[in-house]
């Protein structure tokens, strides 16, 4: 996009918009995986992956969390293997869906608020070097951190999905189609 052929006062406002509601709608997607699930269920493995639906919704938590925290400039400038372990992921006897699902709520307004304020989504950010990052700075701008989140969640939201049908074989297709007509 070039921002200086807009006329109004938010060159990047028609992707942004865009932007935000296609990652609303998977994040949407998503949560219909772990609808009516109790904390047994969402702790429970139900393949031969270690993923389990409360797991992913904390993980997904994260991920919007510690995107933020690049978008912002916050985020520590490098990040070791044990952030990253699948097993801090997972979702411990003491913890529940329902704080989960609320840390995954309150991450994904501060993200969304973060973007809608961003005055510039060309803007350059770099990222933490990670276990598996060549030698030299990665740089990205915030539409490809924006676009990385989505990417995240729609990859998550498979594998959700497929942890919940083997769970109780509830269909996240059919939960949407449910919630359109009207149901749910």
């Amino acid at each position: 996009m070039n921002p200086t052929a807009s006329t109004g006062s938010d060159p990047w406002a028609g992707e942004r918009q865009d932007l935000l509601a296609m990652v609303a709608d998977q994040r949407t997607n998503f949560l219909y995986t772990v609808a009516g699930l109790t904390d047994e269920q969402a702790r429970a493995r139900s393949t031969v992956s270690e993923l389990t639906p409360g797991g992913l919704v904390k993980h997904l938590a994260d991920v919007q969390r510690s995107w933020l925290s690049v978008i912002d400039g916050t985020a520590a400038p490098a990040v070791g293997w044990a952030p990253l372990d699948p097993d801090g992921n997972r979702m411990t006897d003491d913890e529940t869906l329902a704080g989960h699902l609320d840390a995954f709520h309150a991450a994904a307004e501060a993200f969304d608020r973060t973007v809608r304020e961003e005055p510039d989504l060309g803007r350059e950010v770099t990222l933490p070097r990670y276990p598996w990052s060549p030698p030299e700075p990665v740089v990205w701008t915030v539409r490809h951190v924006l676009l990385h989140v989505f990417r995240e969640i729609a990859h998550h939201s498979g594998h959700a999905d497929i942890v919940r049908e083997a769970l109780d074989g509830a269909s996240t297709t059919e939960q949407m189609a449910k919630a359109a007509m009207g149901g749910e």
